[in-house]
């Protein structure tokens, strides 16, 4: 029962949202503050003093609420797709085989409240009442996506891609409004502005946004056979396999050419150009080159692993961050 139980949540998958909020936090965001670029007397500076706000209880409860919603989002997501994975992936169904429907239900209601709960509570304690929004809308589009925007046209690739972007994006969203309230007159001084962590984390964001929008996809191609029999119009229904599978390569040549665009146009240090050849664009080509070839469902299940592995590379990038910020900004 525990077993099935972490199958359901997709527990390896929880841990790798726990590891990315974590290496915002105190990769990221904790190296941007001690190299904030600043002025003084005319003269480039680093901004003193500055350091994250946000309490670390106050972060577990952050990533707690993440963890929780996502959990319930897989539960829910499973509960309505029974059918369509009789087809797909019967060897990896938990609900009916080893977890009951109404258990299951009582499990996505549990995982909400707490989710929703934490960040409720965590919004409030900050003093910023109005992010507990976030959490009820996170619940309510993963409920959505489950009933309806999974069965049209592109909308649930997209619903998926724009969440998992928001997951690291958010750890930056709680911490700037407590870092402006603690330090603006202090930003003000040095003629400093959150600028850099914002650009930062939205270059993250738009990172996983595009290469969870590639994976749903491919994802999409490896289901062709089961959303095909119920009716379903995701993209290779509608479009055919042929199409989706020039879409998925549109999609990867845009993620390198971003990818390129910011390590050719900003960063350009040696260990950028090294890490970034080596654990990103090379991947990526190996990526375009086996999602060409696939032809079967086992395939396309490589794809979508080394899309996940693609993503995993791109956020263990930040662990080298502290040196590329006292490159770029001292």
């Amino acid at each position: 029962m525990i077993k099935a139980f972490f199958r359901l949540i997709r527990f390896q998958n929880l841990l790798i949202i726990i590891a990315t909020q974590c290496l915002m936090r105190y990769g990221l965001l904790e190296a941007l503050l001690r190299h904030m670029p600043g002025e003084w007397n005319g003269r480039p500076v680093v901004v003193p003093g500055l350091h994250l706000v946000l309490t670390d209880f106050q972060f577990l409860l952050l990533v707690f609420s993440t963890v929780m919603l996502t959990a319930a989002g897989y539960v829910i997501n499973d509960y309505f797709d029974t059918r369509t994975d009789r087809i797909n992936r019967p060897e990896r169904m938990v609900i009916d085989k080893e977890i009951p429907r109404r258990k299951a239900l009582v499990i996505h209601i549990l995982l909400n409240v707490l989710g929703v709960g934490a960040g409720v509570y965590l919004s409030v304690s900050i003093g910023f009442s109005f992010l507990g929004i976030i959490f009820f809308l996170i619940a309510g589009l993963l409920w959505f996506y489950s009933t309806t925007y999974k069965r049209q046209f592109l909308i649930g690739n997209l619903l998926v891609a724009f969440l998992t972007a928001l997951v690291p994006f958010t750890v930056t969203l709680f911490e700037i409004p407590l870092l402006n309230r603690e330090f603006s007159a202090q930003m003000i001084f040095y003629h400093a502005t959150w600028r850099p962590l914002v650009l930062w984390s939205a270059a993250i964001s738009v990172f996983a946004f595009m290469l969870t929008l590639i994976r749903e996809i491919i994802k999409d191609m490896e289901d062709y056979e089961g959303d095909y029999s119920f009716g379903r119009r995701s993209l290779p229904v509608v479009l055919g396999l042929d199409a989706t599978r020039y879409i998925v390569l549109a999609l990867i040549l845009t993620t390198l050419g971003l990818i390129l665009w910011v390590v050719l146009g900003y960063l350009r240090d040696t260990i950028t150009l090294i890490y970034s050849g080596v654990m990103l664009v090379i991947p990526l080509l190996w990526l375009s080159l086996g999602t060409w070839r696939a032809r079967s469902p086992k395939e396309y299940h490589r794809c979508s692993l080394l899309t996940k592995w693609i993503m995993l590379a791109g956020l263990l990038y930040i662990l080298v961050a502290d040196y590329i910020f006292s490159t770029l900004f001292i």
